[in-house]
């Protein structure tokens, strides 16, 4: 990779360094954010529940909130559309308990990702209508489905939609829309995930209600899918983020509690990365290799046993999902590397028939990171792909799609992930204009993958009171990424070891101080590497727990020979 300092402005950092009395670095890493002003870096350092908005600021709540409690009053069932995503299960977890509390008849659909796929879809509010529900509420999804929605106002439904995703032209018939993207909507928080959108209606329909421990409570639920979605972890979302993160070391729900064990983490301070890494995936492997229901009655049933063995088979189909990843991925590598044309391509758009559709998103985004080139990967059955992208910095994949949109059935998504349904007969045309469209955005200079660091740092310096330091800026994620720092001239003092056949760890030091280091998926450097070497390390700073000691780790993102 090539190393790149952050760039920051100096008399900001000496600002902030002396109004705050904060060491430095954390000035450094504060200015090189964006938060330079001292009132909003105070804000970033301290959140509280008193910066949560109020949910009325929010375009169509009004009308959201009186028709909810009138179905209530008037015992009218409500449907509550989902998505398969661990922010669309958490999102319905929010409003199915929320108006569970109010006394709602209310029930929940979560779509199969393999037999109806993302979005709603007609057949089911149709089937909802038969049954006698006047009421369905999308969430994580909704706000682009116009004929949905149009045949669910021929029926008699009235549609709430909650969605975080953006709107198109013009807004979709229903009788309230709550998304802050909405050109129309004020309130001030723009980057909410699906299932912070779904809080928001809970937090209305509560009013006080939702207060002290039940408060703590929710925000559990809306963290996990906060920091699924990947959204930015500024503003209200830092907020929930950090308050939710701080609730999930006492679970007292039975399945979030069999979640956490299994995933490793009972009694310790979970952090964003291990929602990211840990108990996200678990949850996600639901929806991606059979149904997604099994998250919900996780997360709603009473019965511990029960719940238990959801929690089981959840971290058992978790496995199975990594196993089937690397099966394909392996196998676009293996074509990959056979390919002669390799580094002169913009894009790359691999598929097979029978690939796991459930996976292909995530093997999408595996296939980004070893090319550093955007990433279109697609299962195929009967002569439909059904694939999923990835990008890279500075290319749009929503618009990338958009200008090819007349090659697929459906499409949608964002700036870096999108999701799409395309007949086999148009993938040739797919490839051919999706790597036209690439060269027309990119300069080869954005293929090449780039390190950015935040600081350097002496070797004596990387001890607990600067990983204290630190962490007066977490919970990290996207928007406020974990700081990369650097360190050279710092000698191996064993051997390589490599873990699980992908992993890398070293011992490292200079003079008394000794550290380990872990290298993940970079088991290919160590026959590089030999004792007595000195070596220059980009690396993030973690606390490692092992038998109820901690110690500091380096997390390594890269190294070269000093």
């Amino acid at each position: 990779m090539r190393w790149i300092e952050t760039s920051v402005d100096t008399e900001s950092v000496r600002r902030l360094e002396r109004e705050l009395g904060v060491s430095p670095l954390v000035a450094r890493l504060l200015a090189q954010r964006g938060i330079a002003e001292p009132a909003a870096a105070q804000a970033f350092l301290h959140p509280s529940l008193s910066q949560l908005h109020p949910p009325e600021l929010m375009a169509g709540m009004r009308e959201a909130v009186e028709r909810l409690l009138r179905a209530i009053a008037q015992r009218e069932k409500i449907l509550i559309y989902g998505d398969y995503d661990v922010d669309g299960t958490m999102a319905v977890v929010v409003l199915l308990t929320a108006l569970r509390m109010l006394g709602a008849e209310v029930e929940a659909h979560i779509p199969h990702r393999l037999t109806e796929g993302y979005g709603m879809r007609a057949p089911v509010v149709e089937e909802a209508a038969a049954q006698g529900f006047r009421v369905v509420i999308s969430v994580d999804t909704g706000i682009r489905e116009h004929a949905v929605l149009a045949r669910a106002r021929e029926l008699g439904v009235d549609c709430i939609v909650t969605d975080h995703h953006l709107p198109g032209a013009e807004l979709p018939p229903a009788c309230a829309i709550l998304n802050p993207r909405r050109a129309d909507c004020r309130y001030p928080e723009k980057g909410l995930a699906g299932v912070g959108v779904a809080f928001k209606l809970a937090q209305a329909i509560l009013g006080e209600r939702l207060s002290g421990r039940l408060l703590e409570s929710f925000l559990k639920i809306v963290a996990i899918g906060t920091i699924a979605d990947v959204v930015p972890l500024l503003g209200e979302n830092r907020v929930i983020a950090r308050f939710g993160l701080a609730a999930l070391r006492q679970p007292a729900q039975s399945g979030l509690a069999a979640l956490i064990e299994l995933a490793g983490l009972a009694g310790r301070e979970i952090t964003a990365g291990d929602v990211a890494f840990r108990i996200a995936p678990r949850l996600n492997a639901a929806g991606r290799m059979e149904d997604a229901r099994d998250v919900i009655n996780l997360f709603t049933l009473a019965d511990a046993a029960r719940t238990r063995e959801i929690a089981e088979r959840l971290d058992g189909l978790n496995r199975e999902r990594q196993r089937v990843e690397d099966e394909i991925l392996r196998l676009i590598v293996a074509e990959l590397d056979k390919r002669s044309d390799l580094a002169g391509l913009y894009t790359l758009v691999q598929h097979g028939e029978g690939w796991h559709r459930g996976v292909i998103g995530i093997v999408a985004q595996r296939v980004v990171e070893r090319y550093h080139r955007p990433a279109l990967v697609m299962g195929v059955e009967n002569g439909v792909g059904v694939g999923s992208g990835r990008s890279i910095r500075g290319f749009h994949l929503l618009d990338a799609l958009t200008s090819v949109a007349d090659l697929f059935e459906r499409f949608g998504g964002h700036a870096a992930a999108a999701g799409f349904t395309i007949a086999t007969t148009n993938i040739p045309a797919l490839v051919r204009r999706f790597e036209e469209h690439a060269r027309s955005v990119l300069q080869p200079s954005d293929l090449e993958p780039v390190l950015r660091l935040d600081a350097a740092v002496d070797w004596a310096e990387i001890d607990w009171r600067l990983y204290e330091g630190l962490m007066q800026l977490a919970p990290f994620g996207m928007g406020n990424p974990t700081p990369v720092l650097s360190v050279r001239g710092v000698s191996l003092l064993a051997p390589p070891r490599v873990l699980k056949e992908k992993h890398l760890k070293l011992r490292m030091g200079n003079g008394a101080r000794t550290l380990d280091a872990l290298g993940w998926g970079l088991a290919a450097r160590a026959p590089k590497l030999q004792a007595g070497q000195q070596v220059d390390v980009a690396f993030a700073l973690e606390q490692n727990i092992y038998q109820d000691v901690a110690s500091l780790q380096l997390v390594i993102k890269d190294l070269a020979m000093s």
